[in-house]
């Protein structure tokens, strides 16, 4: 079955995940989709499919005889899609030979897609593309990966491509930040591995930013406005105060590349009582410690500033880059450049990922795994759309990397 079928069979799945549900998955509907995919690893022949108690989908694809010694490759794609937009009832449909202009993706409702909106379109002129109706996000991040890694094993399986052993694995809830909360790396019994979870393709991502969380609880001092001179004190006003004194300039909105920055999130509260949660991002692990000590610094000087302990900071690291792990090892890398280039990708470019994925925190648990591209662009939005050629061309890819040459 070509990838477009199974991509298309995969995004009917409802499989939006949702923080500080208190469960794992973190939505029940992920594990609806995770059945479907070892019931269909068990159909194509797969071995060892196992589907955990934490919705964990695994599989193996033995060596080819006389390839038992060869490294045992992973292929990781997340099942979950961003709640960011509506995951239900999402209507696909397909542009044949995108002819560089203007898409209407709903004429009922007025939404159009458009090159000057979105420049990453002028790459796929030409091509056939999977887009939503407008109303919901597509799915492309990541079940164009579960796609291509699902058509690659069926092409191993069935064909007489040599190679060692292939470990496959769907992990849910990347999107909320714990696909690996429970993901067994020494079961998963693999060498190295790849998530298939980018954009564009030829991408390769073995950097990705620092990551911390930072919460910061304002304790005010509430009263009747109409009695409150010298006595009140409005914890949103102080809120305020505090995210004035971090810098203007490193926030999303004005960084780009490299560049961290500190982006707020929420911020919620009365005059009593004042959360705002941040997360705090930086490629460089120096500038990511210099920004969770500001944090500190600020909280320290206005508690100084007020007399007492009126802010509290709940300060916690989320993932590391990953590129310090692939010191030495980065034949793991020129290994995806010769894949792609084997398949006729030209253009290939390592990029620093301004995210997290999966496979930096499986690096740092001893699994050293950089992500590859999928054909999936604009994703966690309505404007998300897939190359049918480039998702295509990723099955190829996948099947030449774990090639024995």
């Amino acid at each position: 079955m070509a990838a477009l079928e199974k991509f298309l069979r995969y995004v009917s799945y409802d499989t939006t995940s949702q923080e500080d549900t208190g469960t794992f998955p973190s939505t029940a509907s992920q594990l609806e989709l995770a059945r479907v995919l070892k019931d269909e690893l068990e159909a194509m022949g797969a071995s060892n499919v196992r589907m955990t108690e934490w919705g964990y989908v695994m599989a193996e694809i033995p060596a080819t005889p006389g390839q038992e010694n060869a490294p045992a490759i992973g292929l990781i794609a997340h099942m979950d899609t961003s709640n960011a937009a509506s995951g239900a009832n999402i209507r696909p449909s397909i542009i044949k030979n995108y002819d560089g202009g203007e898409i209407t993706l709903n004429a009922e409702k007025g939404i159009t897609m458009s090159p000057a909106q979105f420049p990453s379109l002028n790459e796929n002129v030409g091509q056939d593309l999977v887009v939503t109706d407008g109303t919901t996000l597509l799915g492309g991040d990541d079940k164009a990966g579960i796609a291509a890694i699902m058509a690659a094993a069926e092409r191993l399986i069935a064909g007489e491509v040599p190679h060692g052993r292939v470990c496959i694995g769907f992990t849910p809830d990347e999107e909320v930040g714990a696909g690996t909360d429970h993901f067994d790396v020494e079961d998963f019994n693999a060498d190295f591995a790849y998530t298939v979870d980018g954009g564009g393709i030829g991408e390769i991502e073995y950097e990705n930013f620092n990551a911390a969380s930072a919460q910061i609880t304002v304790h005010g001092r509430s009263m009747h406005p109409g009695s409150s001179k010298n006595k009140m004190i409005n914890a949103l006003l102080v809120g305020i105060e505090f995210n004035g004194m971090l810098p203007g300039f490193e926030i999303p909105a004005h960084t780009e590349g490299y560049e961290g920055f500190q982006h707020l999130m929420f911020m919620n509260g009365t005059e009593e009582e004042a959360v705002l949660k941040y997360i705090i991002r930086d490629h460089d692990r120096t500038k990511f410690e210099a920004k969770k000590e500001l944090f500190r610094k600020i909280v320290a000087y206005m508690n100084d500033k007020y007399g007492y302990e009126i802010l509290s900071l709940d300060l916690a690291d989320s993932y590391y880059n990953m590129k310090e792990k692939f010191e030495g090892h980065m034949d793991i890398i020129h290994r995806a450049e010769d894949a792609y280039r084997a398949c006729g990708v030209d253009k290939i470019v390592c990029i620093p990922i301004r995210g997290g994925t999966d496979g930096a925190r499986l690096s740092y648990a001893g699994l050293l795994c950089p992500n590859l591209s999928t054909g999936a662009y604009n994703g966690h939005g309505r404007f998300e759309y897939v190359s049918v050629d480039y998702l295509e061309k990723m099955v190829d890819v996948l099947v030449e990397l774990v090639k024995v040459k």
